[in-house]
């Protein structure tokens, strides 16, 4: 008779305790790897407002970005509920996203149900289902790239946690998206360069100018038709012709 006994099974190790530091620590890492893959402003934004989501105690998110002479641009929201928070605010030029974003200031709206700030928004906000509101400016040292929104069904749903957290999330979005917009404006000034290249070589072939003429025509038709270079050179490539309207003074009779 065998007088053997099994093993006892091996004692499984106790788990580490998790570090919620560290788990943030990792998250904000592999957000930055993600932000620094991301392709142009629009992935960067969706990025972003997707970490949001994950990271924070919100239930939707948002990200208005500032335009020079314009309405801010509204590039990813991660319900439409967010765009029309956003409308209401653009339309009315009140409320916390404005505030936030001309004063560069953090603001945090408890329960859109009590708060008399902005009494006609938070009405509607609260129509919508949203609680709680933190918007966090997107800033740089050139000044506001634009401002995080984060939204809630609950009320008093942003920690003071939550609020450090938006604010590093905010400085990692601010850098992301100010090289994102460069690194587009880059590319378009390159583009521009090429096609205005393009036209003065039409131009020159077909007038018999030299580069210099070639470019002052493309000029004076952009200034008098106040239409951007880039676009004057586009049309010019497009149809190989200038407007009979705008004869190029400059050119002399081929020989």
């Amino acid at each position: 008779m065998d007088q053997s006994t099994s093993a006892p099974p091996e004692a499984e190790e106790p788990s580490e305790p998790t570090d919620p530091a560290r788990e943030a620590a990792d998250m904000f890492a592999a957000l930055a790897v993600e932000l620094h893959d991301s392709d142009g402003v629009e992935e960067t934004i969706e990025a972003v407002v997707q970490f949001a989501l994950q990271a924070l105690n919100c239930s939707h998110a948002g990200i208005a970005l500032a335009a020079r002479g314009a309405r801010p641009e509204i590039p990813a929201v991660t319900d439409p509920v967010v765009a029309e928070i956003y409308e209401l605010q653009m339309t009315s030029d009140d409320g916390p996203l404005v505030e936030s974003m001309r004063d560069l200031a953090t603001v945090l709206v408890r329960d859109t149900a009590t708060d008399g700030r902005w009494p006609d928004w938070a009405t509607k906000v609260l129509g919508l289902g949203v609680r709680s509101v933190l918007d966090v400016p997107l800033t740089t040292a050139a000044g506001t790239v634009g401002v995080l929104g984060l939204y809630s069904a609950e009320p008093d749903a942003f920690s003071a946690d939550d609020e450090a957290i938006a604010h590093i999330l905010a400085r990692h979005a601010s850098v992301a998206v100010a090289t994102a917009r460069h690194e587009e404006t880059m590319a378009q000034a390159v583009d521009a360069r090429k096609l205005v290249g393009q036209a003065m070589g039409i131009l020159m072939e077909r007038f018999d100018v030299d580069g210099d003429k070639a470019f002052a025509i493309l000029k004076r038709y952009s200034q008098d038709t106040n239409t951007k270079l880039r676009d004057v050179a586009q049309q010019l490539i497009d149809t190989r012709k200038l407007p009979e309207s705008t004869p190029p003074r400059e050119s002399r009779s081929r020989r």
